[in-house]
Formats: structure tokens, C-alpha cells, sequence
């Protein structure tokens, strides 16, 4: 009989793709992983990865495992859903998954009103700049920039989130040669992205960053200009560049697993982002 610990760690693995993920996932080292995953093959007999001097590869065994083990995840989840759905106080736990930019400067800061009303509610917020799985569990509730496609999540479109280009009073006012603020490599496919390039016909940046917020700081020290939503633009005191039209917007939408939504510490907070973030969004 094999130990369900070391499937665990082994399912860690095939989800994350590497030891060094998996283990950051796990909170253990990665060698503990490796450990894990020969205890396991050694339980089965079986030859689960091909051990490489960088990488672990899934053998045809490991890939059919991995069906398996999430096969058996999706079970538990299951379980786990239909004992929080009998639920009837507002109390537990519940993993929020937003964009670092919505979590700090919209979410987080409303959040003592949900606590004065549900003060056994605990919040874990991810920040996130993918949506988090709400089916393998990485989250309970996601607020993300796409509208998700499992057919097993309920969405809701939040609103609108309009970005234009910003930057400091100062800088504004000095006839310098235009310097940019975007994202790095890491965000190059990002919506913002390529319509900032539209609008500065490709130059280079002077400062490249996969935080919004460093981005807003960056612009707010004066260095140049920023592609920013309205709501992280005022807290840094920065002014809007050219017509009011060149603007784009991209779609915030709630996600929640429909075997949970109407939990109520889930539905809790879920009326909460619809009662304090969706008025600042443009419908």
C-alpha cells in the first residue's frame, strides 16, 4: 500500500512541473519532493519519471498516474464541497485570488467593514497575476481579467477597468523627450501592454516592471509615463496625457466553483466584492 502523502507530493509535482515548484507549493525543499516521488515508485513498482540531470520527466506511467491522482483530487474536492454547502454560519476560511493591483489598493482596504459584520471569517488573499484554479482548489473565489471557461465555475462580469497614460505633474511640466513605463516580458501578451505600444508607436522603455504598483510609483517619482488604472493614478497624484477617448479597458470578472457558491462564508464575500468593488468599476 502506497502513502497517500507521497501521491500528494507526486501530484504537486505533475501539476506545478517541476520539484522546485512543487516544493514552494508544499512549503517543503525540493529534495523532500524527489524523496517523496522514488518512495512512491519504489510502493507501486512502478517507473514514474525519468530522472534527468536538469529536470524530472513523466514516463507514459507517470502521465496515466497523474490522470488518476487528479481523478482522486477532484473527488476529495467533491467531498469538501458538499460538506461546505451544509454549512450555515459565516465562519471559516476562504482563499481570494485577485491581480496584486486590485487585492491592495481596492480590495484589501474595504475590507474592515466584512470583518465588523463576520468577525469569524478568515481571508487568505493570493495575489495573483493569473487566474488561480478554483478547480484543483488554489482558491475559493477569483477575481481575474478573463471570464473563465470550465463549465463547473459561475461567473459574473464585475465591470469595467479603464487605463490611460499617466504620469507626474512634474514631469509633464519639463519639455524632455517622452520616457515610457511597462510591463516586462513576463506581461509582454497583457492587453495593457500592446495598446500602450500602440500608443507609443514602440519606443523603448526607460523602466520595465511585472508590478503594476511599482509601475504607479515609477511614474509618481517622475521618470516617465505609465499605462495606469484611474483608481492607482489618483493615490499617486498623477495627471491624465491626451484626449479623454484614448483610453482602453479591460473585463473584471468573479468566478466561484458552482458546487460552493451559495456557502455562506463564500457567498459572504462574494456579495462583498459586488457590494464595494463593483460600484468603482465602470458597468
Amino acid at each position: 500500500m502506497f502513502d497517500w502523502e507521497d501521491l500528494r507530493h507526486f501530484s504537486a509535482f505533475t501539476r506545478s512541473g517541476s520539484l522546485s515548484a512543487a516544493a514552494k507549493v508544499l512549503g517543503v525543499d525540493h529534495a523532500t519532493v524527489a524523496r517523496r516521488i522514488a518512495a512512491l515508485e519504489a510502493a507501486l513498482n512502478l517507473k514514474l519519471v525519468d530522472r534527468r540531470p536538469r529536470a524530472y520527466d513523466l514516463t507514459e506511467q507517470g502521465h496515466r498516474l497523474a490522470e488518476l491522482a487528479e481523478q482522486m483530487a477532484q473527488g476529495s474536492f467533491a467531498v469538501e464541497h458538499f460538506a461546505s454547502a451544509g454549512q450555515q454560519q459565516v465562519e471559516g476560511e476562504v482563499v481570494l485570488s485577485a491581480p496584486p493591483a486590485l487585492l491592495g489598493s481596492i480590495i484589501a482596504r474595504r475590507l474592515g467593514e466584512l470583518y465588523r459584520r463576520y468577525p469569524r471569517l478568515r481571508l487568505q488573499l493570493v495575489g495573483s497575476k493569473s487566474r488561480a484554479s478554483l478547480v484543483r482548489r488554489e482558491a475559493d473565489i477569483s477575481v481575474a481579467l478573463t471570464r473563465p471557461s470550465e463549465p463547473t465555475l459561475v461567473a459574473s462580469l464585475l465591470g469595467h477597468l479603464d487605463y490611460r497614460l499617466y504620469a507626474a505633474p512634474e514631469y509633464l511640466r519639463c519639455a524632455c523627450t517622452p520616457r515610457y513605463i511597462g510591463y516586462d516580458a513576463s506581461q509582454a501578451k497583457s492587453p495593457q501592454q500592446q495598446w500602450l505600444l500602440e500608443q507609443t508607436a514602440h519606443a523603448p522603455f526607460a523602466l520595465q516592471s511585472n508590478d503594476l504598483r511599482i509601475q504607479a510609483q515609477a511614474a509618481a517619482g517622475g521618470i516617465g509615463i505609465a499605462c495606469l488604472p484611474a483608481f492607482m493614478a489618483e493615490e499617486h497624484g498623477l495627471e491624465s496625457i491626451g484626449p479623454a477617448e484614448q483610453t482602453m479597458s479591460i473585463e473584471i470578472w468573479l468566478a466561484v466553483h458552482e458546487d460552493v457558491r451559495s456557502t455562506p462564508r463564500i457567498k459572504a464575500v462574494t456579495d462583498f466584492l459586488g457590494q464595494q468593488v463593483k460600484p468603482l468599476l465602470r458597468l
